[in-house]
């Protein structure tokens, strides 16, 4: 079965000229961009993250539980990228003014209700993926399941969405950091804080979670950031209210960088979490530093158009070399 990437009608989109000249693309094809594979080391991270807290302070991970982990993430955020291509269609949100990566929805190579029901087909499987995971460690799991499950589809959806709020940044250091960091480490040592009689050995894994999750959240919103100052100009007309339209350009450019100063800023915190002799190893960050310092000059300096797709993937090279360096340093 094949699709062209049609000329839009004034039902199907808001625009038509910028999508009309490009190639045929068949359905898989279609969808496989509209799972926007280059932003899932969002979904990779946490879990890693987690895993690499457990490994350095318990000795152990389990393998299996984190690919279960892993795979539910995945198909959380996959069904994100579905409800988002979606429903920002549906409000008018993309323009004849973007300058991201084509929209599946808004091209008119998928419809409305077929990229639906593809979020919701993989939201469906991340519960299957997580019940095994439920009846593993109990209600823990569905405490942070139940609310991911509905801001998947709320980042952009329902009643109150957070991406039109200027939530998105907040929502990504919680969910894509501290709670997807903490939720991974509960799957790999199977004890929640919160339970009485939780070994204080535990709570140290807790600990150290909390500070990694939050470092790895913050450079997770670096690439919303980036994304959001991009379409700044896009949103001001669809009333699309992220944080770089409240705060103006200049504003979420310096609040960007901060958040990839404040992941360095709090390496000795963590470190000291982590048994990690940061005295002795500083040097095994330098090209993780210098990686970050060239990305917020990058962030600075980068027009606000097609130019930050590249700053966009370049954040996300940085996350995943900030977390290399932590899993290749050794514990004390």
């Amino acid at each position: 079965m094949s699709l062209s990437l049609r000329k839009p009608s004034a039902t199907s989109a808001p625009f038509s000229a910028d999508y009309g000249a490009f190639p045929r693309m068949n359905i898989i094809t279609s969808a496989f961009l509209a799972a926007r594979p280059k932003t899932l080391t969002a979904s990779l991270i946490p879990v890693w993250a987690g895993c690499m807290v457990v490994q350095k302070l318990t000795g152990s991970w389990d393998a299996p539980l984190a690919f279960l982990t892993l795979a539910s993430c995945l198909c959380l955020q996959i069904a994100c990228n579905f409800f988002n291509d979606a429903i920002d269609h549906a409000k008018h949100a993309d323009t004849e003014r973007r300058t991201g990566p084509v929209r599946m929805t808004a091209s008119g190579a998928l419809s409305h209700r077929t990229v639906m029901g593809i979020g919701f087909f993989f939201l469906l499987g991340a519960c299957l993926l997580a019940f095994p995971l439920i009846e593993l460690r109990g209600w823990p799991i569905l405490a942070i399941g139940v609310p991911s499950l509905y801001f998947t589809y709320g980042y952009t959806g329902g009643p109150w969405p957070l991406a039109y709020k200027g939530l998105g940044e907040i929502f990504v250091i919680l969910f894509f950091g501290l709670v997807a960091v903490l939720g991974t480490i509960l799957v790999q040592i199977g004890t929640a804080p919160v339970v009485p009689g939780t070994l204080v050995e535990s709570l140290a894994v807790y600990n150290a979670g909390i500070v990694t999750g939050i470092q790895c959240g913050l450079l997770c919103a670096v690439m919303i950031s980036v994304n959001n100052i991009r379409d700044r100009k896009e949103d001001l007309t669809t009333g699309k209210r992220t944080l770089a339209v409240r705060l103006g350009e200049g504003k979420a450019r310096a609040m960007a960088q901060s958040f990839i100063l404040a992941a360095y800023i709090t390496l000795p915190t963590s470190s000291r979490a982590l048994h990690l002799n940061l005295s002795h190893t500083w040097w095994m960050w330098i090209p993780s530093i210098l990686f970050g310092g060239y990305l917020m000059l990058l962030i600075r300096k980068t027009p606000a158009d097609s130019r930050m797709n590249k700053v966009l993937a370049l954040s996300s090279l940085h996350l995943l070399l900030y977390l290399a360096t932590y899993t290749i340093l050794p514990t004390r």
